[in-house]
């Protein structure tokens, strides 16, 4: 069982939103590790104002929580003003390996990994396709005690896949006044969760299909 921490950073106009996905596993006696599908813990919308170092240290507090203490990996949207708040995290000493995710609009990703952590880039409809696919074929998990669980089943609702006129998508929140930063940390700490690199003896066994 391992928890990671997802963080898409907003701007003036956009909030910033957290949250925690664990990976639920099952050791076998004889050592096999056995993938069983994935729990979100907690989802927060951030208030607009937050600065970058209030929120840095809300994902301080998150980390040091007796779970998720020496046993988590915080995944952040890097894109646009996410690079020096990544940075910020990094020198935080917050004792946990940290995934800078560029979002992109192209069709593969990547992943380098470096020192304290990997630099990874996105397609942003892998990201939020993939978490729809795995709540439709109930592989995810929601706890019933989420504070902004009705937030962010609306923004799942609301995202849409919007035909370009250069005949490329745009993946995210369509009409003026919707979200989609809840869905973006979930989708964040969904996917790094999801491709976990196997231990000896774990089935080949992937969340995302």
């Amino acid at each position: 069982m391992k928890i990671f921490l997802g963080l898409d950073l907003g701007q003036r106009r956009d909030h910033s939103a957290i949250a925690i996905v664990r990976r639920d596993e099952q050791v076998r006696p004889w050592g096999e590790t056995i993938f069983e599908g994935l729990s979100l813990l907690y989802v927060r919308r951030i208030p607009l104002g937050t600065s970058y170092p209030q929120v840095v240290e809300i994902v301080r507090a998150a980390v040091n929580q007796p779970e998720l203490r020496g046993n988590c990996e915080i995944v952040v949207d890097a894109t646009g003003v996410g690079a020096p708040v990544v940075e910020m995290l990094r020198t935080a000493g917050l004792a946990c390996p940290i995934a800078s995710v560029t979002i992109t609009g192209g069709e593969k990703e990547s992943i380098r990994e470096c020192f304290g952590g990997s630099e990874c880039n996105v397609p942003k409809r892998d990201l939020i396709a993939a978490l729809q696919v795995s709540l439709e074929k109930n592989q995810f998990r929601i706890a019933s005690d989420i504070s902004d669980l009705g937030s962010l089943v609306e923004e799942l609702v609301n995202v849409r896949n919007v035909a370009r006129e250069s005949g490329r998508e745009r993946i995210g929140a369509d009409r003026a006044g919707e979200h989609d930063d809840l869905v973006i940390a979930v989708s964040l700490a969904a996917w790094k969760a999801a491709r976990k690199a196997k231990t000896i003896g774990e089935r080949n066994v992937r969340l995302f299909i």
